[in-house]
């Protein structure tokens, strides 16, 4: 098992959206279903589309990205702040797939043995 699921609320110019997201460990890169990217934040045409296009996990099945949003995305329990890009996908099964590059960047863990998603608990102090 390479994916745990968390309730959290992602945060765009435009509103907030409350999502079950699937943090997935073997996702590249992090994921927002269109109505919902389309609700809460302005889309932006990627630079480059030719180059979005992603393997899935069925075998020869390939979706392609046109767009992509940046937004905050909050857990119930913590303080913390957490942002990132997401790319836009039509007709994904999922709301929310949080990839490896987020869980990297914000020090984002899971724990398979208790099934639990681990994530910073208070707030960050930014700097410039």
């Amino acid at each position: 098992m390479s994916v745990l699921e968390h309730k959290v609320t992602v945060v765009g110019s435009k509103g907030r959206a409350r999502c079950r997201a699937l943090f997935d460990s073997g996702a590249s890169y992090s994921i927002i279903r269109r109505d919902i990217a389309e609700r809460i934040e302005q889309l932006v045409p990627l630079p480059d589309p030719e180059s979005w296009i992603f393997e899935t996990a069925e075998p020869g099945r390939l979706i392609e990205s046109k767009f992509r949003v940046t937004l905050d995305f909050r857990f119930d329990d913590s303080e913390a702040h957490f942002s990132d890009e997401f790319v836009v996908f039509d007709g994904l099964s999922e709301e929310l797939i949080v990839g490896a590059k987020t869980m990297q960047a914000w020090k984002i863990s899971l724990d398979f043995a208790t099934e639990t998603v681990n994530y910073r608990k208070t707030a960050q102090r930014l700097r410039v």
